[in-house]
């Protein structure tokens, strides 16, 4: 009897130490895909950037603009609630949403006057191309989509595709009313700032006709009582 207490015990140890070597191996196998994962993460990060900052050199008009309409956007988005996931994607399509302009030839990007038809054809063009560029990446969420759509309007009155209501993708209903608000409050070529106020009287405006309702009434939140401002 006591020989067999000993052979199970032994076995038991074996068990034990087996397992405890395959717990090993499998953290030491998690540890190793999180560190490949933040790597891919950092250099898609890094692609991002680069990729937002080779439009920025040809348009200085412009510089930061990306970077702002991000950072509202995804203020925005979190004020609605949404998910970080959700929020992640939205700052990736609002860093690169202008990426199709460098297709646009640069004395057009910086024209100190008011763009004639075919010019303004040319710049419209920037929502299929910068789709163009990005639909080939995998990226986790809807950026190529959001980039094509973030000139649609919620009467079907804007571009490319003049799409209406729910057929906007929520991301860019959010990236739609950032953008907006953000190139009335900065200086383009043309004009100097509109400054905030005229931008949020557009959003209220137009909420539920041109825009989101509920992302204008996110954005009028942050800037009225959250006391939201744009970095430079």
């Amino acid at each position: 009897m006591e020989a067999r207490v000993k052979e199970r015990t032994a076995m038991l140890a074996r068990a034990n130490e087996h397992l405890q070597l395959d717990i090993a191996r499998r953290k030491k196998t998690e540890d190793e895909l999180q560190t490949t994962l933040d790597r891919l993460q950092q250099v898609m990060g890094g692609i991002i950037q680069a990729m937002a900052t080779t439009l920025e050199t040809r348009d200085p008009y412009t510089a930061g603009h990306q970077r702002r309409v991000a950072d509202l956007a995804y203020a925005i988005a979190a004020e609605m609630g949404l998910s970080e996931d959700e929020l992640l994607g939205i700052r990736t399509a609002g860093a690169l949403h202008d990426l199709g302009k460098i297709s646009v030839p640069a004395e057009i990007l910086s024209k100190p006057s008011r763009l004639i038809e075919t010019e303004f054809c040319l710049i419209q063009r920037h929502c299929q191309v910068g789709y163009e560029i990005l639909q080939e990446i995998g990226f986790p969420w809807p950026v190529a989509q959001t980039v094509l759509q973030h000139h649609e309007r919620m009467d079907c009155s804007g571009y490319p595709q003049g799409l209406s209501g729910d057929d906007i993708l929520l991301e860019a209903r959010v990236l739609s009313v950032a953008d907006v608000v953000e190139a009335m409050a900065s200086h383009r070529p043309y004009r100097p700032s509109l400054g905030i106020d005229k931008a949020l009287q557009e959003i209220s405006k137009n909420r539920g006709k041109l825009y989101d309702p509920e992302v204008v009434d996110a954005c009028l939140k942050l800037f009225t009582t959250e006391s939201f401002e744009f970095s430079e």
